[in-house]
């Protein structure tokens, strides 16, 4: 059965104004071709609908029983129909979940939830654990954000990039590498710890040592950047993380940080989502939301910010 979804605004009109007359002034349409809408939806339900009594006409039965669900289902295809409306952040009610891998849940987390509490607190974010690349999630909108150290090869899988991050060496006080410079032949000879979630004992770092003719001895890999930098703190194991992520958890371990002796490119950052979202209000909002707050980290500190000097302090 083929239905003219017009005739739900019509009716609409004519339950509400209670005359063809009144109802055809309300869509303006002429009383004549009101008159045959009403004639189609009387044939459609079965029903007269609006019935004449005296010089007036009177909802019948039916028509006074469906009068609030027309109306509800007109008022509700103008909003799927129509422009998108401002957002109303303080009425937003909506679960988002964002995939970040550890290092950067544990230097940004906090402070995202914190906005998207303070601006939006009927948002509920659920921060996942990231188990590795699945593009699959994305597109079937079970992750609405996902953070990445590559490009996606999907072209329904959008991108961003939201900084780019330098590699350091992260070591425990008065551990051997930080008494003098910290030289190429000094850094390979030390016992080395990588953060893998699958286990990899060799990296990039690897490769790049190669190239002068030296080799690494990794004693274990670590499936988290909080994990590494602990067992870093009680062992003499070195680890070798980007900077500006793993910033905050390394100051509060009181680790020392030194830097990389041999040349690597700096590791970009990027947040993935998928199209489906480009143009939703809400989504845009928090990934831009999100990254402000990630870009944050890659702002060098203000001098406020900075440790007093010897002058300073005197």
């Amino acid at each position: 059965m083929q239905l003219d979804l017009n005739l739900l605004t019509a009716l609409d009109a004519l339950l509400e104004e209670g005359s063809v007359a009144g109802a055809a002034a309300r869509l303006h349409v002429t009383p004549p071709a009101m008159s045959r809408s009403l004639g189609r939806i009387r044939k459609a339900t079965g029903d007269q609908i609006l019935v004449r009594t005296g010089r007036s006409m009177v909802p019948t039965t039916r028509a006074l029983a469906m009068r609030a669900q027309v109306h509800a289902l007109v008022q509700q295809a103008h909003q799927l129909l129509s422009a998108q409306q401002e957002l109303d952040l303080a009425a937003l009610d909506r679960v988002f979940t964002v995939r970040w891998h550890d290092a950067l849940t544990a230097a940004s987390g906090t402070a995202l939830i914190a906005a998207v509490h303070r601006r939006a607190p009927g948002v509920r974010l659920r921060l996942s654990a990231e188990p590795g690349t699945d593009d699959a999630e994305l597109r079937r909108g079970e992750v609405d954000l996902e953070s990445s150290a590559g490009t996606p090869a999907l072209p329904d899988i959008r991108h961003r990039l939201v900084g780019r991050d330098r590699l350091v060496v992260a070591v425990r006080p008065g551990h051997p590498l930080t008494e003098g410079p910290l030289s190429l032949e000094r850094y390979a000879a030390a016992e080395h710890l990588t953060v893998s979630r699958r286990g990899n004992l060799r990296d990039p770092i690897d490769d790049a040592l190669s190239t002068h003719g030296l080799e690494r001895r990794v004693a274990a890999a670590g499936p988290t950047a909080a994990f590494a930098l602990q067992l870093a703190l009680e062992t003499d194991l070195v680890v070798t993380l980007p900077d500006a992520v793993t910033r905050t958890a390394r100051e509060q371990l009181g680790l020392a940080t030194l830097p990389l002796p041999v040349a690597l490119p700096d590791v970009p950052l990027y947040l993935l989502w998928h199209q489906r979202y480009d143009d939703d209000r809400a989504h845009t909002w928090l990934r831009d939301l999100a990254t402000d707050t990630i870009r944050a980290l890659f702002t060098p500190p203000t001098d406020a910010q900075q440790p007093l000097s010897e002058e300073a302090g005197r």
